[in-house]
């Protein structure tokens, strides 16, 4: 495995340019104030304009290399973070020390530009919406800022764009709850900044949820067919190809039709099977009064009791091999044949396994 790790040498001595090669910068000593020309002499350069070509100076004060230290190290984290991947190690070795955190995790997998994917944008909302249920204390102060931030950009996508409004009312439905027991706690619980803070949050919790709430969905008018024109069998193939019931039941409120089709018994007796295995729904059958079993009814009994089947349209990658996380860029990888992370494995794809909400949160619980 590579070292991964930054050079801890960095930024190193300054070096200036001579004739007989690159020599090394001397800082003067107190004593040696007056003496601010003593490189001069160790460059050997007679011409002034030569000098000034090679672009040297008098060396800096301690004030400016700690600058250029600063600042030469702020480069090197940027450029360190820009990868959209990250090794998950749960103890110290002799490259790595320490182990990491849940946080480090969502700084450093750019969720921010993930939410513009339509693809992924059910992931990662899924994804904060656990983390709000339980970890979300155990973030660092950074990414609890991240956090709120890429919520704040979810909202205004949802409220600009109107897609998929009820999954955010769950979200900040767990989050508002989870932040006014901490806020009643505060004297109990551990919280990475002031009260005042997690306050104002809890507020701005509260204007999202009313602002989606009063969110209407504009209709999209056109020349075209709509939804309602289509045939009946296609109308039929639209919905046993969803997977969401409350899809289906929002689906059925358009038309009379559409109703006559959302009760079909046969259609939710498919989902039940595609989100529950079959020991799940036999153990107590509900029937209706002509003795037909109620399968609509039998989806939201088992919906108490077990969780459905998630399904998304992309999701994080861990690579066993490498101990990686890391999103997969699908057109990148069919173009130059790119894992989407530095592996070693011979056999790339054979090390992948798509990481679920939920898996995600797990490979930090230590």
């Amino acid at each position: 495995m590579p070292f991964l790790g930054q050079d801890w040498r960095s930024p190193g001595w300054s070096w200036m340019k001579t004739e007989d090669g690159w020599k090394r910068c001397e800082y003067p000593s107190d004593d040696l104030e007056g003496n601010n020309n003593i490189n001069l002499h160790l460059l050997n350069i007679n011409d002034g304009e030569m000098y000034e070509n090679e672009n040297c100076c008098i060396p800096p004060t301690k004030s400016e290399k700690e600058q250029f230290n600063n600042t030469t190290k702020s480069q090197c984290n940027n450029n360190f973070y820009q990868e959209k991947w990250i090794y998950v190690h749960k103890e110290s070795t002799r490259e790595r020390h320490g182990y990491c955190t849940l946080g480090e995790a969502f700084n450093r997998l750019d969720f921010s530009s993930a939410i513009q994917d339509i693809r992924r944008f059910n992931y990662v909302a899924k994804l904060l919406q656990l983390i709000a249920k339980s970890q979300l204390t155990s973030l660092s102060g950074a990414a609890q800022k991240n956090y709120f931030n890429i919520l704040e950009t979810i909202v205004k996508k949802v409220l600009q764009d109107q897609y998929n409004p009820q999954l955010i009312r769950d979200l900040l439905h767990d989050l508002g709850s989870t932040l006014g027991m901490l806020v009643r706690e505060a004297d109990r619980c551990l919280l990475i900044g002031n009260t005042n803070i997690w306050i104002s949050r809890l507020e701005t919790i509260l204007l999202w949820q009313e602002q989606l709430m009063n969110l209407q969905i504009s209709p999209k008018l056109g020349d075209g067919p709509t939804l309602c024109d289509l045939p009946q069998q296609m109308k039929s193939n639209i919905l046993f190809r969803l997977t969401d019931s409350w899809d289906i039941i929002n689906l059925g409120q358009m038309t009379p039709s559409w109703h006559i089709l959302s009760e079909d018994l046969h259609l939710w007796k498919v989902l039940c099977k595609y989100h529950f295995s079959e020991k799940m729904f036999c153990k107590d059958l509900i029937f209706t009064e002509n003795g037909h079993i109620d399968w609509k009814l039998m989806f939201f009994t088992l919906e108490k009791y077990y969780p459905k089947r998630e399904q998304y349209g992309d999701t994080l990658h861990f690579c066993r091999h490498c101990s990686i996380l890391f999103w997969k860029d699908y057109q990148l990888a069919l173009l130059c044949k790119d894992s989407g992370h530095p592996c070693t494995a011979n056999d790339p794809r054979s090390c992948l396994t798509p990481v679920s909400p939920q898996h995600f949160i797990d490979l930090f619980r230590f």
